[in-house]
């Protein structure tokens, strides 16, 4: 590997470990004045008390809740990639066995076809063409099972075809749901809220001595609102269309690699 592409690979990693630790910098930045400004004009009107610790413990476990249900579906979201390969590969492997045994030349333009229905998904999953599109496209699959049926292809070939098809059309289904559906999203809108009144909570809040205040409260603002966007961002893992596969998305290395070997496989 060359120096450049080293340096840059290298360079996409770090970001890619620290970028939610960078979009939190921002906000650590207003606190921390805030709680200067708190602290030098007098208004740390608060004393530190078993309530206000009770609710950070709070709004802790809430997080661990939202962690919990959003990994859940994160896991299961991990293999949609490569089944969507899978189905692709099939499909071209079992138009290939039919243009060979039946001779029949229409199954090449079936094969033709899954190259344009592939380069859709991958605009559709980066969110320049609508879903609606890709489920046509997969409708318009029958017209060629209906020219193999009439070639005279073997009955289980076509039901193996129409398996993929109905296979194929659930995962962008799933997929489609995922990336509109936010989990619990009254759960967000409460750890929002908790969230601004911990971190209000400890900008007025009284901590002797004051830099160990100031500590403690970078501190829990970065921890609540790191977990915060990494659970949003763990909610939809197949949100490309701004960053690409980058962060919390999850690689589409399986259908790279199918785009690569189209070129073989027609």
């Amino acid at each position: 590997m060359k120096p450049q592409d080293l340096i840059i690979s290298s360079s996409k990693k770090f970001w890619a470990k620290w970028a939610l630790a960078f979009r939190v910098v921002p906000l650590l930045i207003l606190v921390g004045g805030l709680k200067f400004l708190s602290y030098y004009f007098g208004y740390e009107v608060m004393s530190l008390n078993a309530l206000f610790t009770t609710m950070v413990a709070g709004t802790i476990f809430l997080l661990g809740f939202l962690i919990s249900g959003v990994l859940s579906d994160y896991k299961e979201s991990e293999k949609i990639p490569a089944e969507i390969a899978a189905s692709f590969r099939t499909l071209l492997d079992d138009a290939y066995t039919i243009q060979i045994v039946k001779n029949y030349d229409e199954a090449q333009n079936f094969r033709i076809f899954l190259k344009d229905l592939y380069d859709t998904v991958f605009l559709w999953l980066y969110k320049k063409t609508d879903t609606k599109t890709v489920l046509d496209k997969i409708r318009n699959m029958n017209d060629y099972f209906i020219g193999f049926e009439k070639a005279g292809a073997a009955p289980n070939i076509i039901i193996k075809l129409k398996l993929e098809q109905n296979n194929l059309r659930k995962l962008i289904l799933r997929i489609a749901t995922i990336r509109d559906t936010d989990f619990v999203s009254s759960a967000y809108t409460i750890v929002e809220f908790m969230g601004l009144v911990i971190s209000l909570g400890l900008i007025i809040i009284k901590i002797e001595p004051f830099y160990f205040g100031l500590f403690l409260s970078l501190l829990v603002t970065f921890l609540i609102t790191y977990m915060f966007y990494l659970i949003k961002d763990l909610d939809n893992p197949f949100d490309y269309s701004e960053k690409g596969e980058a962060g919390t998305e999850i690689p589409l290395s399986p259908l790279h690699d199918l785009k690569n070997e189209f070129g073989e496989l027609l």
